[in-house]
């Protein structure tokens, strides 16, 4: 079984916010394969969404983005899955809008849901994809940046981005963090094998 975890803010003030990057890549998956949200077991603080033919788990903390943590290291021990089985999506400001970049393990680098995370499973041997989503005006207080949505001229690249994001974690879930990291952490990123022939 593989955990994927979206990591965010809940409310509907948060929503679409570019802060928010990693539950619009696992709500457009959750969507992809028709699978709905529930409350997660045991009162962890997360919503879950199981697609089964796949054996795996899609989930949202329900904690704040920075305390994120504590309902992954539940669900991990719920579900009985290992560390090595685990992506955590999140936004990463100092990717340009559009990128993608994962890693199989590492450091948080900065981001404080991941840090979380890292702090509450004790370790950081896990795999976690980040979307660009743009540091914007230098001038600008980057947690205003981060908690804005976004601009309606970035709404086109920002939706190509989720489903491309999507279309990354669906490879992690099929053929494992190796190939995910081959194929999107590419210069360019839009998934496509440089080897494979044209039409």
């Amino acid at each position: 079984m593989k955990l994927v975890v979206g990591l965010g803010n809940p409310g509907r003030k948060y929503e679409g916010t570019r802060h928010n990057a990693g539950f619009a890549v696992i709500d457009a998956l959750a969507a992809r394969h028709h699978v709905d949200w529930e409350a997660a077991p045991r009162g962890i603080e997360a919503l879950v969404a199981r697609w089964r033919t796949a054996d795996v788990v899609f989930a949202k903390p329900l904690t704040f983005m920075n305390s994120s943590g504590p309902a992954v290291a539940a669900l991990l021990q719920f579900y009985k899955v290992d560390p090595a089985e685990l992506l955590v999506v999140v936004d990463e400001v100092n990717l340009e809008l559009g990128r993608l970049r994962t890693r199989a393990s590492g450091s948080a680098g900065g981001h404080n849901g991941l840090k979380s995370v890292v702090a509450a499973l004790g370790g950081d041997g896990f795999a976690r994809m980040r979307v660009g989503v743009g540091r914007g005006d230098a001038r600008r207080d980057l947690a205003d940046h981060v908690l804005a949505r976004f601009e309606t001229s970035e709404r086109a690249v920002v939706d190509e981005t989720i489903g491309r994001a999507a279309d990354a974690v669906e490879l992690f879930i099929n053929e494992g963090i190796v190939p995910m990291m081959n194929r999107y952490n590419r210069k360019d990123d839009s998934g496509i094998d440089p080897t494979e022939s044209s039409p």
